[in-house]
């Protein structure tokens, strides 16, 4: 049923998969946050703190080398001199100098705009009368950027014009190789094909990383053993930091080449709880490692160079795991939900998670589905199917006077044929719900600018409208529109996102009228989506997203069929030889969405709510029923009979309680009691004796006359049901019926 692959391994002592909430729990579930990622850089004092540089600062694909302490030298409106200290950075496309005075802006100079780059002439540096200028680096540009004065987060602001920017280093002796650096940046910068410069910089970067060894003086102990060392990339929301993973038998390691956030990040490797290979780019070169059971943020996220790299790193840190490993598939997951241990919101979470999305790549973020429709009532009906979105559609196919025009376009569209232009997650649409808590990840993908304020997240009622009639929005929910944190929703940060051509200010998001606030429509929307309807329709939209509906002819039928570059196997990179078309495509794969790993390849069985009640009342029903005028005595037995033995089931099941059994169970019992061939038949009257033939394991025959309460003919049952073995694999209700060698049962019937 799932697709291929190894699946991921998790320490099966305090795993995820084995600390899930018991029954009461679950009218409550623990809702950890996908924003996880956010809370951690705030945690760092990364986000907002007087440290205003962040990785964020860089353009897209662009890395950052190394930084220098220096003074910025201009001159001010009097004319006289006047530097301002802190650091220089150099980057690959840019060069940032952050003043240690959070009263001044950052300034960011792109290589590309720049005209000159010049340090002291041959002459000056051996002249002892210049010796005031040795540690000065001059660069003429055309344009700069200026941002986060007085540490606000806000669009940056453009100089534009012919401006020099002098920055006189601490060290004057780095002076030379600061400049040669600089020279062959902006070389690159200045190639005309994009795949030319990503080459130029690409060797410019192994270069260094060559040259820069990991340093095993940052072994926490000196006893450690080295099992291998490799080059590779930290992943973190939109950016990636290149240097060397070091592997010992205690520790996993990740030195930054540039020593940014700080020299070394460690990971303790009895510390690690689950670890997963990922994709990246739509390549198999990620992985990802988690040192907690459920928070959605890892403690580290790795991109290597090469896929064997990858899988060795992977070998080492599985292998010490704790004595026991688990491999959580997508199938042990659906069981789980489909007896109602997991919530939807906790099974859909396993989904995206076995399906590569993870809060560090938002080009793989988890997807969730838009579930209410009703965003005009004052008051929300969860009773009522019409306020819920047809999950066995994808959301492009759910206003059928738009899916009509899209539908004529496919078909007159050469190959290969796509139904729609955009996807249903990608980073913008990430962002776009994220924004009030991330502005610093919008404005590195807007390179350094909000959006326009008529298309920000202002309405919940809006943003629904518009992916039901909007031409090209075709997009899905993320996490946090069903957990507990509702700061998305409000602008607390007191951004200036500009203002609508209506002439209103953008500030929170409004919500519909039947939430009270921000809490009250997360609590609303959580409710939602554990509801019935949802329950029982939440498997049509895991066909869509992550089942058999996702590829192929299932696909076009479901008119659920997107650009090819956005599938798991869509293109293969390495064999493109072209520089220019593979940046072109890795930047459009990493820009415009990723269609999940499909998961399951047959149609996903559905969750039915349970309804014990019927099972009980059923089960109370008298023989004197069975006696009453015009009905068939045999056949009310033989109802009453396998009633009790559901029932009877349930019992025997030590590990389950009543409440974890759902009917999804029940209905696979009594589907096995179609298997059940009559032997012999026998006329039931008051005082005869009918037979009942049981198999060979219950070691006897059992009769009764119809003057004995059922509740006897149970007792008879539970006695020689109880030495039945229940494989391991499998327990409760289910695992009996299904492993009693009920087809040899067989039931004496009336011949009515």
């Amino acid at each position: 049923m799932a697709g291929a692959g190894r699946e991921p391994l998790v320490a099966s002592k305090g795993s995820a998969g084995h600390s899930l909430p018991g029954a009461k729990e679950r009218r409550k579930p623990r809702r950890p946050g996908s924003m996880a990622f956010i809370r951690k850089r705030r945690q760092e004092g990364q986000l907002y703190s007087k440290e205003r540089f962040s990785l964020l600062l860089l353009n897209l694909e662009e890395y950052y080398f190394e930084q220098h302490t220096a003074n910025y030298i201009f001159n001010n409106d009097d004319g006289e001199k006047r530097q301002i200290r802190g650091s220089l950075k150099i980057c690959s496309k840019s060069v940032i100098f952050e003043p240690d005075e959070i009263n001044h802006p950052i300034i960011k100079i792109p290589l590309r705009d720049c005209i000159t780059i010049e340090g002291p002439e041959d002459d000056e540096r051996s002249n002892p009368f210049t010796e005031g200028n040795l540690g000065h680096i001059s660069i003429l540009t055309n344009q700069a950027f200026l941002t986060k004065e007085q540490n606000i987060i806000a669009p940056f602001k453009t100089e534009r014009g012919k401006t020099e920017y002098v920055f006189q280093l601490d060290v004057a002796g780095k002076v030379e190789d600061v400049v040669h650096t600089l020279h062959q940046l902006y070389r690159a910068s200045c190639l005309d094909k994009l795949g030319d410069q990503a080459a130029m910089i690409t060797a410019i970067l192994q270069s260094r990383l060559a040259r820069t060894p990991f340093d095993k003086n940052r072994f926490q102990n000196v006893s450690e053993k080295l099992h291998m060392e490799c080059k590779a990339e930290m992943v973190t929301p939109l950016v990636t930091n290149p240097g060397h993973v070091c592997i010992t038998d205690a520790n996993l390691y990740f030195q930054p080449l540039n020593g940014y956030p700080k020299p070394v990040v460690q990971v303790t490797l009895h510390s690690v709880r689950r670890i997963y290979k990922r994709r990246h780019g739509l390549a198999p070169l990620g992985l990802e490692v988690f040192c907690t059971e459920n928070d959605l943020c890892s403690d580290i996220y790795l991109k290597f160079y090469n896929t064997q790299d990858r899988d060795n790193v992977y070998f080492y840190v599985a292998t010490y795991l704790e004595n026991h490993v688990t491999e959580h598939t997508a199938e042990s997951y659906m069981l789980q939900w489909q007896r109602g241990h997991i919530s939807n919101y906790q099974y859909l979470l396993h989904l995206n998670n076995l399906a590569d999305r993870s809060c560090n790549d938002l080009s793989q973020y988890p997807v969730f589905p838009w579930i209410i429709t009703d965003y005009s009532s004052s008051e929300l009906d969860l009773t009522k199917p019409e306020t819920f979105r047809d999950l066995s559609k994808p959301v492009g196919a759910l206003n059928k006077e738009r899916l009509d025009r899209l539908l004529v376009r496919y078909r007159e569209m050469p190959e290969p044929k796509f139904m729609y232009g955009s996807h249903y997650s990608s980073p913008g649409y990430v962002l776009f719900y994220l924004v009030r808590v991330a502005p610093e990840y919008m404005l590195c993908l807007q390179n350094g600018k909000f959006d326009h304020p008529d298309r920000m997240f202002n309405s919940i009622a809006e943003t629904w409208k518009n992916c039901l009639d909007g031409a090209t929005d075709f997009k899905e929910l993320i996490p946090e529109f069903y957990e507990n944190d509702s700061s998305f929703l409000l602008n607390s940060l007191k951004l200036d996102l500009g203002k609508t051509q209506g002439g209103k200010m953008v500030d929170n998001v409004e919500l519909p009228p039947w939430a009270s606030d921000a809490d009250d429509f997360l609590q609303k929307s959580q409710e939602a989506l554990e509801s019935q309807y949802v329950s029982e329709h939440l498997n049509e939209w895991i066909d869509i997203v992550f089942g058999y509906k996702q590829k192929g002819s299932e696909a076009i039928a479901a008119h659920n069929v997107f650009h090819p570059l956005t599938y798991e196997g869509g293109v293969d990179l390495n064999r493109i030889m072209d520089p220019n078309e593979r940046v072109a495509l890795l930047t459009q794969i990493l820009e415009f969405g990723q269609t999940p790993k499909q998961l399951f390849t047959i149609p996903h069985p559905r969750r039915i709510i349970p309804k014990l009640k019927n099972l009980s009342h059923a089960s109370s029903r008298s023989l004197s029923t069975a006696e009453s005028p015009g009905k068939c005595a045999g056949s009310s037995l033989s109802l009453m009979f396998l009633d009790n033995l559901i029932l009877l089931a349930l019992l025997l099941s030590s590990e389950e309680s009543f409440e974890d059994l759902t009917e999804e169970s029940i209905l696979l019992a009594w589907n096995n009691m179609t298997r059940l061939k009559l032997d012999s038949q026998y006329k039931i009257h008051k005082g005869s004796l009918p037979q009942l033939d049981l198999p060979p394991q219950m070691k006897q025959q059992s009769t009764t006359s119809a003057d004995k309460k059922e509740e006897e003919v149970t007792a008879i049952l539970a006695r020689d049901l109880v030495v039945q073995p229940v494989p391991p694999p499998l327990s409760g209700a289910v695992a009996i019926l299904m492993h009693l060698s009920i087809p040899d049962v067989m039931v004496a019937m009336s011949n009515c």
